[in-house]
């Protein structure tokens, strides 16, 4: 069974309710701007980060959101921070540049990235996020997607994310 797969049936044994809309690949935000307009609700920015200690994070944010990273640790409690190199997103999560999502810490087993979720998106009626590939959007509740984290040992930090002035 593919970790899709998996992660799909994790999400129907805890009841949680999803829709998946199949499209082309997308690699950033301003191109997935015209999936926004087909698929509603909240759609998200996501970005894999290193702090100074190590540690390894998948921030999720609004998609307009403007996140001010020099503000960051001091809002998730930990040291500047960096963006993470795509063999590590590989190595720990399972997905590949382009497809960083906060669902991608089913595959992190060993809970060597911790999860921030903005609480926007954790208050949102249906978050839009990559099911594991940036060739599909998964939609679920903000709350249903920090149940499933917890349950699957990643208990996410909910906190309004600092915005770049």
């Amino acid at each position: 069974m593919s970790a899709e797969h998996e992660l799909l049936s994790a999400l129907d044994s805890q009841g949680i309710a999803w829709t998946i809309h199949e499209h082309e690949a997308v690699f950033t935000v301003e191109a997935s701007a015209r999936l926004h307009e087909e698929i509603s609700g909240a759609h998200t920015k996501n970005l894999f980060l290193k702090d100074a200690g190590g540690q390894f994070w998948v921030v999720s944010a609004p998609h307009d959101a403007s996140i001010d990273l020099k503000a960051l640790p001091d809002a998730i409690g930990c040291r500047k921070v960096s963006f993470g190199k795509g063999e590590a997103m590989e190595e720990l999560l399972g997905v590949s540049p382009g497809s960083v999502t906060p669902l991608a810490a089913f595959n992190d087993k060993a809970g060597a990235v911790k999860v921030v979720i903005d609480q926007r998106l954790a208050e949102a009626g249906t978050v839009n996020v990559h099911p594991l590939r940036n060739t599909a959007t998964l939609g679920l509740s903000g709350a249903d997607l920090v149940r499933f984290l917890a349950a699957h040992g990643h208990e996410p930090q909910v906190v309004l994310l600092p915005a770049r002035a």
